[in-house]
Order: structure tokens, then sequence, then C-alpha cells
């Protein structure tokens, strides 16, 4: 057992070299009702408390993706049992958003995130792994599924994707 400075600095050090990882499954997940911050201070949070109890027989960074995924996922679970509402932070985003000038790159790229809101919390997961360029065995490891469920599921993600595509050029 490491002492409480030691544990704090491997662990600051871990966040720093995989910071990008955090916030990219983060972005995944985010939306107007979970914004992506509050999504990062979750999983930050919950990686701290299981910090000491990883043994590392995987991959750190796959350990880091299992335990932010599975944030999101829950984090989207608790959203959606309570009652929506609509606050005046939400619009006041809306309204910045649409007035916020953004390349056609930017555009492509949140049409594309938009699309991937729309896939189950498992299929976004998947499909985030493997934007990241994680191989079908990590994928599978980190999702609890063989590597060839990763690639028939890959199919099927991307024919959805391609199916929303084709609908919104309609």
């Amino acid at each position: 057992m490491m002492n409480k400075a030691d544990k704090e600095r491997e662990f600051t050090a871990m966040v720093e070299r995989l910071k990008s990882t955090i916030t990219t499954v983060c972005m995944m997940y985010a939306d107007e009702r979970t914004p992506v911050d509050d999504l990062v201070q979750e999983s930050l949070i919950n990686l701290w408390q299981g910090f000491d109890s990883f043994e590392g027989r995987s991959d750190m960074k796959t350990w880091v993706y299992r335990v932010c995924i599975n944030t999101c996922i829950s984090m989207d679970r608790k959203r959606k049992s309570r009652p929506q509402t609509n606050s005046l932070d939400e619009a006041c985003r809306n309204i910045i958003a649409e007035d916020a000038d953004s390349s056609l790159r930017e555009a492509r790229l949140k049409e594309l995130y938009d699309r991937i809101q729309r896939l189950s919390v498992f299929e976004r997961a998947i499909i985030l792994l493997w934007l990241e360029g994680m191989p079908y065995d990590e994928i599978g490891k980190v999702v609890g599924i063989t590597a060839k469920n990763v690639s028939v599921r890959l199919v099927r993600i991307r024919e959805t994707l391609k199916k929303m595509s084709q609908s919104c050029e309609k």
C-alpha cells in the first residue's frame, strides 16, 4: 500500500497521460442535459475511488476506458430516470451554440456525434473505442465481449450510421 502523497502523484500522472482518453469518452456521452465537464468530473471521482483496486491485470488505458464508459452510462441512466425539465442555462447554451460560427469540419463532426448519440449506450462505447484506434481484442475486454463479436457489431453500427446519413440527405 503506497502512502497518500505517492498515490496522489501516481494518480495525477495517470490522469495527465490519459486526459484525452477521459475527455473523448465523456464527449461521446455528453448532451445538453449532461455536459462534458460533469461527466469528466464524475469519471475522475470514480477513477480516484477505484485507483487502489486497480491490479494491473489489464492495461491502465483499458481500465480507464472501462471506468469512464461505465460512469457515463450510469449518469445517462440516472438522467433518464429523472423527469425532463428545461432550464435557463440550457436555453442560454442553445442560443450561444446557434450564434457560434463553425467550420464545415466542425459541422460534420457535430453531425457524426449527433448520429452516434442516437445509438445505444453499448454501441456508443464500441464505436468510440474503435474511433480511438483500439484493437478489437482490447475493445472486447473493455465492453465484455469477444473480438469477433466486436467485429460483427462494428459492421452493424457502421451500417446504422450510414442509414442515418442517407435518411438525412433525403
